[in-house]
């Protein structure tokens, strides 16, 4: 055994005190973050989450004005340790307990600051050389935090759905093969035996909206009244798309010999807006679905899942604020709650004690019941052209009415070819498994792109 794997055994075996006392109760909070010019000050921020009744935040660093901001509150506060910093951490106790010491130690005693997350998403977005390295991190994060006396402190880490390689159906949940050993299995050893949670952020909006013809939007959103789908292997009836994710997450662990670890929902929303043709994007949805999880997830008895009936699990929805500076499609700046002059995107209380029926009515968006594939927003104009040749090469005619004449053709410009190509594309050959992807380039619309004599194919929902 090398010297790696001595030191996080050593880790592993180390801390086995509980953190835990008392009952746990259902907790809802909302993820604050700061990727915007023209937000309020944490002082003011810290006050507007009050006024939404959340019970704790999550912040993704250990910014000391919102620190300072939610001292003597009753709020309690998830910090987060760069990406960055792990490989570093991972191999040197005295930077880990350095971090501890300026980080969390000067706020830990007048706020409550509860989890301390090592990373974020740490398998979706950073090399493989830092996944190795997880775990060793959070170990050396455990003994600073035990060694500074922060004892109501848990410590974890925020994985996606991406974790798993299969998640359909829920009871065949299983873990990424090229992670499982290495990585998994030892951060589900440190959680079991540190009682802390397997963390982890869902959205059933970037699933249904990858597969809208084959998942229901009233069951992405937590809506459905008389649709369910049985578990072939387990038997367990769902009805919604959520309880689905989260039990092939328990599954998963089931299946590593981990069935009883907590779950922490640590992200979930919905967008409200973004790139006009981003598919599903809108208050409607995104308020029926955020006010759906604070119902569940606020329940007294507790709901929990089919897999784990009555179970608590806390949850945070994403985000607080419309962020502005936040990268990729416009989805990704639309999932707050608020407007960054603090008014409502749409009313909810995080309590779960406002019943459905006192919040006004939403006007539902009009829908033409039918979808397009077209260029994404912001895709790469040489890639876009690549694509748009191989939709093209594809037989089946599928570009002869943007063919110089045709009636397709005008207007001459690449987004007009290729958002008919791609659709053409799409509608004729998706019986035989074809996407509307493009390697990202592409993506669903219910948005009809068809122009005067031009009239583009579809798919009805």
């Amino acid at each position: 055994m090398d010297s790696f794997a001595i030191s996080l055994l050593f880790c592993l075996l180390c801390f086995s005190a509980s953190f835990c006392s008392g009952v746990m109760q259902p907790k809802m909070g909302v993820c604050y973050g700061e990727l915007g010019n023209n937000l309020p000050t944490p002082s003011e921020s810290i006050k507007l989450i009050q006024k939404l009744h959340a019970k704790c935040i999550k912040i993704y660093g250990t910014n000391p004005k919102i620190l300072k901001s939610i001292q003597s509150t009753d709020v309690q506060i998830s910090i987060m340790v760069p990406n960055n910093l792990i490989p570093d951490i991972s191999t040197n106790q005295t930077l880990a307990d350095e971090w501890v010491q300026s980080n969390v130690v000067p706020f830990y005693r007048k706020s409550k600051i509860r989890y301390l997350l090592v990373g974020n998403e740490i398998l979706s977005n950073q090399p493989n050389s830092t996944w190795f390295r997880l775990v060793p991190a959070m170990c050396k994060i455990r003994y600073s935090v035990k060694m500074f006396g922060l004892k109501k402190i848990k410590v974890g880490t925020p994985l996606t759905m991406d974790a798993l390689e299969s998640s359909y159906p829920p009871s065949n949940g299983t873990f990424r093969s090229d992670v499982r050993e290495k990585v998994i299995k030892p951060l589900l050893r440190f959680l079991y035996r540190t009682k802390s949670f397997f963390f982890v952020d869902v959205y059933t909006y970037f699933a249904w909206v990858g597969q809208p013809l084959q998942i229901n939007l009233e069951y992405a959103l937590l809506e459905s009244t008389n649709l369910t789908y049985t578990d072939p292997i387990s038997g367990l009836v769902y009805t919604n798309l959520l309880d689905q994710m989260l039990d092939a997450i328990i599954f998963a662990m089931k299946r590593l010999g981990y069935p009883n670890l907590r779950l922490f929902l640590a992200e979930t929303g919905w967008p409200s807006g973004g790139d006009p043709d981003q598919l599903g994007a809108n208050v409607y949805n995104a308020a029926t679905y955020n006010r759906n999880v604070v119902k569940k997830f606020t329940a007294k008895p507790p709901i929990g899942t089919p897999a784990r009936p009555g179970a608590v699990i806390p949850t945070m929805i994403f985000a607080l604020y419309n962020e502005n500076e936040k990268p990729g499609p416009g989805t990704e700046r639309n999932f707050g709650l608020l407007y960054p002059n603090g008014s409502h995107v749409y009313p909810i209380d995080l309590s779960g004690k406002t019943p459905a029926s006192d919040y006004p009515v939403l006007p539902k968006p009009e829908s033409s019941g039918r979808l397009w594939c077209v260029v994404a927003n912001g895709a790469n104009k040489t890639a876009v052209a690549e694509a748009l040749a191989y939709a093209c090469s594809q037989g089946n005619g599928t570009c002869e009415p943007i063919q110089p004449g045709g009636k397709c053709y005008l207007p001459n410009s690449l987004v007009n070819h290729a958002n008919y190509a791609f659709t053409s594309y799409w509608t004729q050959l998706r019986s035989a498994g074809a996407t509307c992807f493009f390697n990202g380039l592409a993506a669903l619309t219910s948005k009809d792109p068809s122009h005067k004599a031009c009239k583009f194919p579809s798919v009805t929902l």
